[in-house]
């Protein structure tokens, strides 16, 4: 009878351990650790609690995990809600068609910070990465990976890519350096559409009208074009009434509503609904000038929820703005990206890093 009570033990301990650790591969901040506590986190719920996904499934009873990297940028397939592409400052590139299966590492690409990532949304088998001075392109989902732009000055860093969505032979990049570059032909051939005084940092395209660009330079202001980045327009003069408005933390065009831009600055949030004429703070809990925005999302599908993210938290607004709700990020890092599902709001992915 007693080795009977020990197996019933034993089975209820082995339930109970299983459950409680689902799996093993989702992982709960604990409070300590700080080298553990990297990687994505995704919340299910528009931030109210959050999960770290770090489990990268090998072969045997061994797994690898992201749990020690640090995210330099979060991208997901246009075409597939399901595909997140994660760049990290130091261990190269990491893909998932389903978070909850873990992550697939990118083997073929240099194990360094990768600094874009864009993905066709008329083929999502191609994919660009830029890593320092070089991007580089898939046409097979990640099996191989071929160079397509290389620049001569090593320390020159490709910070942003783009892909046109009406014409996806169409690829731009932006560089350290100051140029905005445009490949026509998908990668094969590139030329210089304007150098700017300032590090081109990110390019949006409108999801209205392709050929409208918004380029945001490190210390320069913004820039529109409306004829595919042959010409440019500077918006600094629009904000002038705001301080330190042109250094760049952060751009987003919204896919919900025609005309409204974020501009994350020094200054704090910024907001336009004219595609960047005219322009408006939103009202944030802590004084601009003691806010360091890392990050900004905003809902997809209804563009009155806005979230952002700095060195300690989350904060998300359901009104445009006009209140927020305020929570600790999962992590002893900063929070340094933030990334939306287009399919099911309700899920956010934040990365981190130190």
């Amino acid at each position: 009878m007693s080795k009977i009570k020990s197996l019933i033990l034993c089975s209820v301990l082995f339930f109970l351990v299983f459950t409680l650790t689902g799996c093993g591969f989702i992982k709960f901040k604990t409070g300590g650790g700080s080298e553990h506590d990297g990687g994505v986190f995704v919340s299910t719920n528009k931030g109210d609690n959050w999960k770290q996904m770090v489990e990268v499934p090998t072969l045997g009873d061994k797994s690898k995990s992201i749990e020690y990297t640090n995210a330099s940028v979060l991208v997901m397939d246009p075409s597939d809600h399901n595909a997140v592409y994660y760049g990290t400052q130091d261990n190269g590139l990491f893909y998932s068609y389903n978070v909850s299966d873990g992550w697939n590492s990118v083997d073929k690409l240099p194990q360094k910070k990768v600094d874009a990532i864009a993905v066709d949304p008329g083929a999502k088998c191609i994919i660009y990465a830029s890593i320092e001075n070089k991007i580089h392109k898939t046409t097979d989902c990640n099996r191989t990976w071929a160079g397509v732009y290389f620049d001569d000055q090593v320390k020159t860093r490709i910070n942003t890519l783009a892909i046109d969505y009406y014409d996806n032979s169409r690829v731009y990049a932006g560089t350290s350096r100051g140029e905005i570059l445009v490949s026509e032909d998908r990668g094969r051939s590139w030329r210089t559409l304007r150098r700017f005084d300032s590090s081109v940092e990110e390019i949006n395209i409108n999801p209205f009208d392709s050929r409208e660009l918004f380029l945001a330079t490190e210390d320069s202001g913004l820039f529109r074009s409306s004829d595919k980045g042959e010409s440019w327009t500077s918006l600094k003069a629009n904000m002038e009434e705001f301080n330190d408005r042109v250094e760049y933390r952060d751009l987003l065009v919204s896919q919900a509503q025609k005309g409204l831009l974020f501009w994350a600055s020094d200054y704090g949030l910024l907001k336009s609904v004219d595609n960047g004429d005219n322009w408006e703070r939103i009202e944030l809990i802590t004084p601009e000038k003691e806010t360091t925005i890392n990050s900004i999302a905003v809902n997809p599908l209804n563009s009155d929820e806005i979230y952002y993210v700095t060195n300690t938290t989350f904060y998300g607004s359901v009104d445009g703005g006009d209140n927020w709700s305020v929570q600790e990020l999962p992590s002893s890092r900063s929070g340094s990206a933030l990334l939306i599902d287009f399919e099911n709001p309700n899920i956010i992915y934040l990365g981190v890093n130190k």
